[in-house]
């Protein structure tokens, strides 16, 4: 959310990364694997993603992936990789930061092509891209097809269920990797993995085989077992901003709702990696932290957010991970948090690939050290779902194995005109597909990641969300089990008609605190 209310989104662009790749000497063949993803398929041109896996039980510091575009496709646009062409041939080796895949890892990039045809000839690190046998010598004859792409079923404490698609050619059964294990050994298209920790995660590829050998590997799925210890976050949770909009009484606002959380606005740098409430007010001992004892007392809580559109943020400012994390920490432990919410955006943090990774990874630290803790991240959309930057963000997660809880949205002031309802499903759904590419999650499992963050009567767009439309929306994330409802902001969840779009009221007829009664209905 903005502190000042939110300008459009700029318009995105890629720049294609160009750059001399290098072979790798010290890696053993057949390390690693690469998967091909055809991600959107426009008809002229699709967006392509290549997943590389690490196979073996050592780290993996550099990779390289080489492959063919067929005559009449051309390369266009690529990220999170350094590519080079000659002709229709394509390197692409690793970035500076994605170079380092740990046992069992991943990593990934993506490119644009105009022209029809998938990639041919892949190899990484000098082999096969499905591992095995070197390209310049043919798999033997007869064996099966790579299967469809695995997705994940129900998923308990102790295992997960997994279903793929069939392979051509004579199958006698599939084995179920994680990593270079065979898991599980089955005649049909579906396994359960028993057996496993609760609260662990584990990514799985399958083989198809018969007398003749194994077939490449299939992409790879992801899950985590459930069991985790819960940190009692609410995901009804609106926006409040003790600096600005006249902010009213949170008591007030709770006993008249029924609401018992706040997304509290916005924690930003108080010079350098130092936390402060809004860059100047101290962490503690302030009207914050006044306000954070209020609603405990009223027997509520609050996640803090981090960051916004405008403002000196934490993520630019942090020169690493670790000190980002650190900073994170000190909120962390001021307040004896849940949840804690990263709102990125605008061109210094959220289309900013460097500060992008800085906050994943950081988060990941932040996981790490405080068990139970719900990470939700919070950005901008388009009508259909999230932008190239958003996508990334999504992917990059993934890769990193960054562990994010809550991918939240905010679906507005995207030009979505008058159906607001409609376009924040879409927005949703988008989101959810995005998801499942990202991590092989199933449809709900994905939904169980979401949130929608809106803006309540009139965006700064003059988008108009009435409470009608926000009952609707509401509706929509309690059938379909979604994780974080919120809004910006309380502060404004006030009538004025009229009134445009201000601070302290939502610009449309309304009695107070519409939006919040409705969002306290929010079942998470």
């Amino acid at each position: 959310m903005r502190r000042s209310l939110r300008a459009g989104l700029a318009t995105l662009s890629v720049a294609l990364i160009a750059g001399a790749a290098s072979l790798i000497g010290s890696t053993p063949a057949y390390a690693a694997t690469a998967a091909f993803t055809k991600v959107q398929d426009w008809g002229t041109g699709y967006e392509g993603k290549f997943t590389v896996t690490n196979n073996t039980s050592s780290t993996i510091t550099s990779w390289n992936v080489q492959f063919d575009l067929p005559s009449g496709a051309t390369m266009g646009t690529a990220w999170d990789a350094v590519v080079t062409k000659s002709g229709q041939h394509v390197t692409a080796a690793n970035a500076g930061w994605n170079g380092t895949i740990n046992p069992g890892g991943t990593a990934s990039f993506g490119f644009n092509v105009s022209g029809s045809g998938n990639p041919l000839n892949c190899t990484v690190n000098g082999a096969s891209c499905g591992g095995g046998t070197p390209p310049s010598s043919p798999p033997p004859a007869g064996v099966p097809g790579k299967p469809g792409n695995p997705s994940v079923g129900t998923v308990t404490n102790s295992s997960i269920a997994l279903s793929w698609g069939a392979s051509t050619g004579t199958v006698t059964g599939y084995r179920v990797y994680e990593g270079t294990t065979v898991r599980a050994t089955v005649t049909g298209t579906s396994a359960t993995i028993t057996g496993l920790g609760t609260c662990t995660a584990h990514t799985y590829t399958v083989k198809a085989y018969n007398g003749n050998g194994e077939s490449a590997a299939s992409n790879a799925a992801s899950a985590t077992t459930t069991g985790c210890t819960t940190s009692g976050f609410k995901g009804a949770a609106p926006y409040y901003y003790v600096g600005w909009g006249n902010p009213p009484t949170p008591s007030t606002v709770m006993s008249a709702t029924g609401i018992k959380w706040f997304t509290m606005a916005f924690v930003l740098s108080g010079g350098g990696c130092t936390p402060a409430w809004d860059g100047s007010r101290p962490l503690t001992g302030g009207a914050d932290q006044s306000t954070i004892n209020a609603i405990k007392a009223a027997g509520g809580d609050i996640v803090p957010s981090f960051g916004g559109w405008s403002g000196n943020k934490l993520g630019p400012n942090c020169s690493t991970p670790a000190a980002l994390a650190g900073a994170y920490q000190q909120v962390i432990n001021a307040y004896s948090l849940k949840a804690i919410d990263i709102d990125i955006e605008n061109t210094d943090e959220f289309e900013n690939e460097v500060v992008q990774d800085r906050i994943l990874n950081a988060l990941k630290i932040v996981k790490q050290n405080n068990p139970g803790i719900k990470t939700i991240i919070t950005f901008g959309t388009s009508t259909t779902g999230p932008s190239w930057w958003g996508t990334r963000l999504i992917n990059q997660s993934a890769a990193l194995g960054t562990n994010i809880d809550i991918f939240t949205i905010m679906p507005f002031d995207f030009g979505g005109g008058a159906n607001m309802y409609q376009n924040t499903v879409n927005a949703a759904e988008g989101l959810k597909t995005a998801l499942k590419t990202a991590y092989g999650w199933s449809d709900a499992t994905a939904y169980a990641h979401i949130g929608i963050s809106g803006m309540n009567g009139l965006s700064d767009q003059q988008e108009l969300t009435s409470t009608a439309t926000w009952t609707q929306i509401r509706d929509w994330a309690n059938s379909h089990a979604i994780a974080r409802l919120a809004f910006w902001s309380v502060n404004r969840d006030r009538g004025c008609a009229g009134g445009g779009v201000v601070s302290n009221c939502s610009g449309i007829a309304q009695s107070d605190w519409d939006f919040t009664r409705i969002t306290a209905g929010f079942t998470r």
